[in-house]
């Protein structure tokens, strides 16, 4: 068992994840959680992370820190997504080593697995064959993190492990238009429309593509999961293991927001990736599986929304 006042560092911790994981381990009763805001310390500066690991000396480190952004941002910033998340990630992983932390968990991304690889996504396809060529700057630096950990367990024996989770939504997701992933991108747009007098939504492509979704505090669980038991492999896919058309997708966040409008689908539009559904047979061997139906988290999620809602422009669709 994992001492309940054992110091738990958590890179990230504002963001939707690692929010997610401080509730979570507060929840349990972990009491000595520590985190810093990027003006309190920047992860991609060495000299900094090296001075908070000598005087802070985590026991347990959680890497939920990332530059992330669209497919926009990853095609006119690549050397800024490759060499942030590098350095963010090399700095963690290096310190935590050289400091003697115990346990490190390491968060990445689905989009380390090749383009084209066979579903559902296993974890010995990472490095079969060529990436996405949208996200490639920031897939790759995670595959290097993956690799780092990986490294330091077959030289030192050292218990650091990554977590790979699946299109991830919940409290704290980003509702930006221009930036945000597709669910809360639908969200947001059904419950203006509902609000313009139930006017039509438009959505990219033709709702074909098949996507999984996990809600984040299942996210976290499974990290608080990594964080009390020990895993006799490094890599291990965090998802539900169910996918659904965007379409079904469509519908049922109108059902949940109680738009009565039309959908239109803008099939001159791409639809991205026909699928992308995780293996998640390791994890469940492990002994962990997601607990929390895409229904209950939509709702919940929408409801964050509403509350939160004073932060996000309104806008007329």
């Amino acid at each position: 068992m994992v001492d309940k006042n054992a110091k738990i560092y958590i890179a990230g911790h504002r963001g939707m994840v690692g929010s997610a994981i401080q509730r979570s381990l507060e929840s349990k009763g972990y009491k000595n959680l520590i985190g810093f805001s990027s003006k309190e310390l920047d992860l991609t500066d060495q000299l900094s992370v090296k001075g908070f690991f000598e005087k802070e000396k985590p026991e347990i480190v959680i890497d939920a820190a990332a530059r992330v952004g669209g497919i926009l941002a990853n095609n006119n910033y690549p050397y800024t997504f490759l060499m942030d998340n590098m350095l963010i990630q090399n700095n963690l992983i290096n310190y935590s080593h050289q400091f003697g932390v115990d346990k490190f968990i390491f968060l990445g991304s689905s989009c380390i697995y090749p383009k084209l690889a066979p579903q559902p996504l296993k974890e010995e396809s990472l490095l079969t064959s060529s990436l996405e060529p949208t996200n490639e700057w920031y897939a790759l630096a995670k595959i290097t993190g993956v690799k780092a950990c990986d490294a330091i367990r077959k030289q030192f024996g050292k218990d650091f492990i990554s977590l790979m989770p699946t299109n991830l939504y919940g409290p704290s997701d980003n509702f930006d238009l221009e930036t945000s992933h597709v669910m809360p991108a639908m969200i947001r747009k059904f419950h203006e429309a509902k609000e313009n007098g139930n006017s039509p939504v438009t959505l990219w492509g033709t709702g074909s593509p098949m996507r999984e979704f996990l809600h984040v505090n299942d996210m976290a669980e499974a990290v608080v999961f990594a964080v009390e038991n020990s895993f006799k492999d490094n890599l291990y896919n965090v998802g539900t293991g169910k996918d659904m058309t965007i379409k079904a997708l469509a519908e049922l966040i109108q059902k949940i927001t109680g738009h009565k409008g039309e959908i239109n689908w803008d099939s001159d539009k791409p639809d991205g990736t026909p699928r992308k559904l995780m293996d998640v047979s390791k994890m469940a061997v492990a002994g962990w599986e997601a607990k929390i139906g895409l229904e209950d988290g939509i709702k919940e999620t929408y409801e964050w929304f509403l509350k939160n809602i004073d932060q996000y422009k309104q806008v007329k669709l």
